[in-house]
């Protein structure tokens, strides 16, 4: 397997299963000891794991390509034990949190559905938790993503806050009062399929007209490479930059040709950033909460998205004038934000898992006390 790491050291010792119970209050994650943990962030093209202190701090990192989604759960399984181990030879880890691209059953189990992997209705902490020596969580990425914003990102001091991660689609999760809301059945927040245009653009999940389809990675290449393909003026810009190939159009690209002042790139962004705004607006009627943060890989934009979209957000706002408005702000932490978070919510399992043991040792000690008294006792008759 080949990684990218900070640095290396060789892979060593292999640990023994413990706890598997995962702690539901995460609003105390952050009373927990103050113990490494590792965060590992699995998407449909990396893997990335890194152990993080308990102010977000990442020690060390590790990166791997994700195996192909054709093969067998047990190869990513497998490539997330070899990273866990790896660090757990150079570091006194805790706890393992995992935040991974699908939806997460409401126990933090099983993974029901994974899009971009070959997981469907994975038990995926228990298979983990079988070969690893500590205790192992598992949570939706945005869910991690929006925890470590809250706890060390743009969302600190926000009793209520919702995160939109714009990537290859769109993702999301909602925190209120230090706790992740993942609703009944575990998959809250998947708000890239609201449907805001019926029967437009077909989604992959089947439906037509969903959000992700007018504001997302995969939105933003679409139409640039539409342009392209019809020999658009507005596109011999980009069109030259990849030299007739519309194929290597990508949303870096966009971005950065944006950043230069090109006004077809800029254009599509504004496009992107509109239809947020307006998908921010029905969020905001729905849920009312006094923050969004816009993460994800498209949020490398910044200005050149959050702009139009803070702008139809104030144009489509329900009541707007006679209520107090949601502030629209960028992501802190960037890419790693899934790690760190899955790290942090790790921590509780091992303040919990530390608490179990803690309580049998002092059950072991009042019982040799126990015995130790008989002992006497016996022995002075």
């Amino acid at each position: 397997m080949s990684t990218y790491r900070d640095f290396t050291a060789p892979i060593g010792s292999r640990r023994a299963p413990v706890l598997r119970t995962v702690g539901t209050r995460e609003r105390r994650s952050h009373l927990a000891p103050r113990v490494p943990t590792v965060g590992i962030d699995i998407g449909g093209t990396k893997v990335m794991a890194g152990v993080v202190d308990a102010d977000g701090n990442i020690l060390e990192r590790l990166r791997t390509e994700t195996p192909d989604k054709s093969k067998s759960p047990k190869v990513v399984e497998d490539t997330i034990v070899e990273l866990v181990l790896d660090l757990s030879d150079r570091h006194d880890v805790h706890a393992v949190g995992i935040g991974a691209a699908g939806w997460v059953d409401a126990d933090r189990n099983r993974v029901l559905f994974a899009p971009h992997l070959s997981w469907r209705n994975e038990p995926l902490r228990d298979r983990l938790a079988d070969r690893l020596a500590v205790p192992v969580l598992v949570d939706n990425d945005a869910n991690s993503a929006a925890w470590a914003e809250w706890r060390f990102g743009a969302g600190r001091g926000e009793d209520h806050l919702v995160m939109i991660t714009l990537g290859t689609g769109i993702g999301g999760a909602i925190l209120e009062d230090g706790q992740v809301k993942r609703g009944k059945y575990g998959v809250a927040g998947e708000f890239g399929h609201m449907q805001v245009v019926p029967g437009g653009h077909r989604c992959p999940c089947g439906n037509r007209g969903c959000w992700e389809q007018y504001s997302s990675g995969n939105a933003l290449v679409r139409e640039a490479r539409e342009l392209a393909a019809a020999d658009s003026p507005v596109a011999y810009g980009i069109i030259e930059h990849v030299k007739g190939n519309i194929a290597d159009i990508s949303g870096p690209m966009i971005t950065e040709l944006a950043r230069e002042g090109d006004a077809m790139c800029i254009e599509l962004l504004q496009d992107i950033g509109q239809w947020l705004g307006v998908g921010i607006a029905n969020l905001a009627a729905a849920l009312d909460p006094s923050c969004f943060v816009i993460g994800g890989g498209v949020s490398a934009a910044d200005d050149l998205l959050i702009g139009p979209a803070r702008d139809a957000f104030k144009r489509h706002l329900t009541g707007r004038g006679y209520r107090p408005e949601a502030h629209i702000v960028r992501a802190q932490l960037g890419p790693e934000a899934g790690m760190v978070g899955a790290a942090d919510l790790a921590r509780l399992v091992a303040r919990r898992f530390r608490r179990a043991k803690r309580r049998r040792v002092e059950r072991y000690e009042r019982y040799e006390r126990y015995a130790e008294a008989r002992r006497t006792t016996q022995e002075s008759l």
